[in-house]
């Protein structure tokens, strides 16, 4: 089949275009066999990152009609279907088209390769390495039971492709924040048996939000990642611990999560009157939360979308069982 490659180009600093490639290609091709045929048949100055072939070292990592995946693995017939039936539309000759683009929220350097730097430094930040006192040579090796090294194999199989980093919103509208793989494999150290510096661990990741409360929750992390490491998933196990440790008082941020939750098990959903008062204004402790909450309110009165008294849901019993089932299983 006849296949149209739309790939991004641009030079460092310089304004980016589309260039269009054609080729005769199979359904079972991959995206890198068609980007090397491009470099090798037609166009030699094509600048991409490859090297396994086989969605192991994640180098090819790339945006594939729009949305963050490896070349190596992703397939033009899989492509082609997927978009269908608006393929060709644009071209008016019903060739399908694809997009290749670079990875987001990281500067380009040529075409499809990318600048890292940011990637690899907030890993970094996480000190994503075991601590143990034995940094000193032991007497015998750390070992392991079978079941404790089965709490490391989800996050153990991450191979730093940055795709979850590159769709990640947060990272988009915040700097300080680290990343889904950054926090990702902040997990795996804490889950890791032979870690003794869990508790500075948890302290550093509820740092505002640079840590696992910048998350926005988007799933994009989840959706993209091409090993099933699920960072969202990972992030939301950090929270737990920290919601089992902290109280409301500690940070905002513990608070939102905390109250939220008693109100829903109040009431089966929000007040919303409550929630504001509780997280934002901390019970009346916080009069510059308060106060920030005046502008807000008074808008709200003006055009009479303050509500003036709570209605529990129907269903509160029903909620309030969900609610202690879970935590149940938390136990």
């Amino acid at each position: 089949m006849q296949v149209i490659f739309k790939v991004f180009r641009q030079q460092q600093n310089s304004v980016p275009t589309w260039q269009t490639y054609v080729m005769e290609t199979e359904a079972g091709n991959t995206i890198l066999d068609c980007l090397n045929r491009i470099k090798w048949e037609q166009d030699g100055s094509l600048a991409f990152r490859k090297n396994c072939r086989n969605t192991i070292c994640g180098s090819c990592a790339m945006r594939i009609n729009g949305r963050s995946a490896l070349a190596c693995k992703e397939n033009i017939g899989s492509e082609v279907s997927r978009l269908q039936p608006d393929s060709g539309s644009e071209t008016g000759d019903n060739l399908p088209e694809i997009t290749i683009a670079p990875l987001g929220n990281m500067p380009v350097i040529k075409d499809l390769v990318v600048d890292m730097s940011s990637f690899w430094n907030n890993l970094e930040a996480i000190a994503p390495y075991v601590s143990t006192a034995s940094r000193k040579v032991p007497e015998r090796e750390f070992l392991q039971t079978p079941q404790e090294r089965s709490q490391l194999d989800q996050t153990g199989n991450c191979i730093m492709c940055g795709a979850c980093y590159s769709e990640c919103n947060a990272v988009e509208v915040n700097p300080d924040f680290v990343g889904p793989h950054a926090l990702a494999k902040a997990y795996r150290t804490l889950a890791d048996s032979r870690d003794d510096d869990s508790q500075n661990r948890l302290e550093q990741y509820n740092e505002g939000t640079k840590g696992v409360w910048g998350c926005t929750r988007c799933y994009y992390c989840n959706s993209v990642c091409p090993m099933e490491v699920a960072p969202l998933d990972q992030i939301t196990k950090i929270k737990q611990e920290l919601l089992q440790q902290k109280s409301k008082q500690d940070s905002r941020s513990i608070r939102h999560r905390k109250v939220l939750v008693e109100l829903v098990q109040s009431g089966g959903w929000i007040d919303e009157r409550q929630f504001g008062l509780q997280v934002v204004g901390n019970y009346f402790r916080d009069i510059k939360g308060l106060l920030s909450l005046a502008p807000l309110g008074l808008r709200m009165i003006a055009r009479g979308k303050f509500p003036l008294s709570f209605e529990s849901s129907q269903g509160t019993q029903q909620v309030r069982e969900l609610i202690n089932a879970v935590r149940e299983q938390q136990q």
